[in-house]
């Protein structure tokens, strides 16, 4: 009897949950990415701010109007940061999980005034009609955080004069490089106008990758010279004021405690041209030099 019971009891709840299970659309999977789909389609965000319908298109346009005119000089146009150095509001976790300016509303209202951001006069419509606006960038960017898709063509680089950033690159860049030899094919290797651009006005991308180099030639050296008079040279790896690190020929790390000026050390960066060359470089100087380089190839 007992089993019968427990059968009978079993089938019941089977049909139950069968009806109940018709009734309810089905939920979205939980977790980071639930809901998104692949790229044919758009699924749902993974933040709230994106999980809602978009507002209406009055209020949003509106929004736009009064962020350009009293948000765009901190936050930039596109909401990814501005000239006076505010936040990317396309990655703040805060405007992520706003729905409809709730969460803002206290920021514009003063609350984080010891943090830089002043209180700004408007209406509790203003705020949320520039919070829609906000919210309309996000869920028009690609993915988090990227700026929302725009028509307008990349602008065009190239408008410096060729000649004049070839002096330019024979006085400041000459003794470094050369345009025969290691900088032969560089506007080739380089794919486009502005990959050349940024990446000879950053040396190349940085410690251990020289522009128009080896690998090695970029890579900064220590010399560490201690009371005992035993000198220590190697790659360097770290440096700051309590300590030095570096990598010897053989492989071996070693660090050194900083007081001051002891133990003696002596850094030689090969980047540590173009790092002052961003001190006086001007926008000409660097259009005219990219002129010039694209057309080694």
């Amino acid at each position: 009897m007992k089993n019968g019971f427990a059968a009978a009891a079993l089938a019941a709840l089977t049909v139950a949950f069968a009806h109940t299970a018709a009734q309810e659309p089905p939920q979205p999977p939980a977790g980071p990415g639930a809901g998104r789909q692949g790229r044919g389609g758009r699924g749902i965000g993974v933040f709230p701010a994106q999980q809602r319908p978009p507002a209406d298109p009055a209020v949003i346009d509106r929004g736009k109007t009064i962020y350009g005119i009293n948000c765009t000089p901190c936050h930039g146009a596109d909401a990814r940061g501005g000239q006076l150095g505010g936040p990317n509001l396309l990655r703040s976790q805060l405007v992520l999980s706003d729905q409809g300016g709730e969460l803002i509303l206290p920021i514009v209202r003063g609350s984080r005034a010891v943090k830089g951001m002043p209180p700004l006069n408007l209406s509790d419509d203003d705020v949320k009609a520039v919070a829609e606006f906000i919210h309309s960038l996000t869920a028009a960017g690609r993915t988090q955080g990227a700026p929302p898709p725009s028509d307008a063509p990349e602008p065009d680089i190239l408008v410096g004069d060729a000649t004049a950033g070839q002096a330019y690159f024979a006085a400041k860049c000459g003794a470094c490089h050369s345009a025969a030899g290691d900088l032969q094919g560089i506007a080739t290797k380089a794919g486009s106008p502005k990959a050349l651009q940024n990446l000879w006005v950053s040396g190349g991308g940085g410690r251990g990758r020289g522009f128009g180099a080896p690998n090695e030639a970029a890579v900064a050296t220590v010399s560490v010279i201690q009371p005992s008079g035993e000198k220590v040279e190697g790659r360097l790896l770290r440096i700051d004021d309590f300590v030095v690190t570096l990598v010897e020929a053989d492989g071996s790390v070693r660090s050194f405690r900083r007081d001051g000026d002891v133990p003696a050390v002596d850094v030689h960066d090969p980047l540590d041209a173009h790092r002052t060359l961003l001190t006086v470089l001007t926008d000409k100087d660097m259009h005219d030099v990219t002129a010039y380089l694209v057309t080694l190839k």
